[in-house]
């Protein structure tokens, strides 16, 4: 019966290990709406352009960290368990070269309590998106008081903390299915 090979890369060498793209790609658009939300949350509290007090502000964006917690949480667990799916695929694909006794270290491994902690993390992470937002929209409004800043230069730059947001959304997606991917590798 003929072997089958791995796929190569593009410098021809046998490609055993690859991205979880897909699931990225799925994580990435579920911060994205969480840095959307930031973003009408923002605009909606400043509808003129014209932002006297922000403690509205920052109180809104906490409570809606508040509420995302278990939204977070589940999508947190979706993209875990398809990065687990994934990785486990790979791995049993590839324990067909590494023999009997791989396959038994990998149905034994400990992966769920690093899958628990990892929740946790994507969790508090997710949670951090609008808690940051707040975070920096009152930072614009005590500096914006310290050097008596006009009004709608201060609006301009709290409706840029949705843009900063996306752009920690984006990142966080891109980092973290990678380092729930390495964390399980090095767990197996």
């Amino acid at each position: 019966m003929p072997k089958t090979l791995p796929k190569l890369d593009r410098k021809g060498k046998r490609r055993r290990w690859t991205k979880a793209l897909a699931a990225e790609t799925s994580y990435n658009s579920h911060l994205l709406a969480v840095a959307k939300q930031i973003r009408a949350i923002l605009k909606g509290m400043a509808p003129d352009g014209v932002v006297d007090d922000v403690s509205p502000i920052v109180t809104a964006l906490r409570q809606y960290a508040k509420v995302i917690e278990p939204w977070a949480n589940s999508v947190a667990g979706l993209m875990l368990a398809d990065v687990a799916r994934r990785d486990k695929a790979m791995w049993f694909q590839n324990s067909k070269e590494m023999g009997v006794e791989m396959r038994r270290l990998l149905t034994n491994s400990p992966t769920g309590t690093a899958l628990s902690n990892l929740q946790e993390q994507q969790v508090e992470l997710i949670k951090s998106l609008p808690l940051d937002a707040a975070q920096r929209v009152h930072s614009l409004s005590l500096q914006s008081i310290i050097e008596s800043s006009r009004a709608s230069d201060l609006t301009k730059e709290i409706l840029a903390t949705s843009d900063i947001a996306e752009s920690r959304a984006r990142l966080i997606a891109r980092t973290e299915v990678a380092r729930a991917s390495s964390n399980l590798l090095q767990t197996r």
